[in-house]
């Protein structure tokens, strides 16, 4: 008998799963994750920089930990600041997953760190997806990359809760219109904050570290509509020993069971609920009453890249 699964919406729960846990143990010891996503060539390793080293100026704990495909330039710019610096390269993986973060700070991560930046992969795409356990998640956008950056990404930038736009001192020279960026932001993601930054110049440096800090504290941050509806944070299915929830399993008359069945879990949910199918996209309905999960007998086993380290400290 063949057999459907869905193993994005697998992947997605266990990561999700994994997420959870790793904010809650990372709040526990007093450190605020920063999640910064962005295309290549936005800035945000500049920007990062600078706002280490303003976070170090100010005696705040801060750490980095930067993930590339391949490379340790990030990392080695990083580590001038004089903050703890942590290169991840991916090996070939376009994006960092709660899992993987969560293995790299084992052991590594300095007692007492009040705030951790994690650059993820240069990418729009991919990364948008994956909750990483972070308290703040930030999408930087370059003057540069056109107004319409926005609604060609609209998940990494709905899902945002705060939104920086880098390299102002050259905005005038490659007309870049502000207002319809901002337009475009506020059309996918209503009530999120723009920011407005000119690292070199040393324009708006520091006012990361003030969200970060803030966030920290307790301040409430801005909550996406999107996020409202997108499977990470709208509902989170755990099951086997992890399992928080009632389960009707269901088979079909097969006698015995000596070969794969489908394990069928039912859920309550209101609300709108979000489908994401390959190459068709994401569309939501409401639905409400019971919803079905079909689970595999056998355990779900996933394989990313190998990745590896290097840590640098000024």
């Amino acid at each position: 008998m063949c057999r459907e699964v869905n193993l994005q919406q697998a992947v997605l729960a266990k990561n999700d799963a994994t997420a959870h846990s790793l904010r809650a143990g990372l709040t526990a010891r007093g450190t605020t994750v920063v999640n910064l996503l962005s295309s290549p060539g936005s800035g945000k390793t500049e920007l990062l920089e600078r706002e280490l080293g303003r976070a170090r100026e100010r005696g705040v704990p801060v750490a980095a930990l930067t993930a590339d495909l391949a490379t340790e330039n990030d990392a080695v710019r990083l580590a001038r600041s004089g903050a703890p610096v942590k290169q991840v390269l991916t090996d070939g993986l376009c994006h960092l997953e709660a899992g993987m973060l969560g293995r790299h700070l084992d052991n590594w991560l300095p007692d007492g760190t009040r705030i951790l930046f994690v650059e993820n992969v240069g990418n729009l795409v991919c990364p948008a997806s994956y909750d990483l356990g972070e308290t703040l998640r930030v999408v930087l956008a370059s003057v540069t990359e056109g107004e319409d950056k926005p609604l060609k990404y609209p998940t990494a930038f709905g899902l945002a809760q705060l939104v920086v736009v880098t390299k102002t001192d050259i905005a005038e020279a490659v007309d870049f219109d502000e207002a319809a960026f901002r337009a475009h932001v506020q059309q996918v993601n209503p009530g999120v904050e723009v920011v407005l930054t000119a690292a070199r110049r040393g324009e708006g440096v520091g006012t990361l570290l003030d969200r970060a800090l803030a966030a920290g504290d307790g301040t409430p941050v801005h909550t996406p509509v999107m996020a409202r509806q997108h499977p990470y944070q709208q509902h989170t299915h755990t099951h086997g020993d992890m399992s928080t929830h009632d389960d009707t399993h269901t088979h079909p008359d097969h006698g015995a069971h000596g070969g794969s069945h489908t394990h069928t879990h039912t859920h309550a949910h209101t609300g709108m609920h979000t489908h994401t199918h390959p190459d068709l996209g994401t569309h939501e309905h409401p639905h409400t009453g019971p919803h079905a999960h079909a689970h595999p007998d056998e355990p779900l086993v996933m394989t990313t890249a190998p990745d590896s380290t290097a840590q640098y400290r000024s």
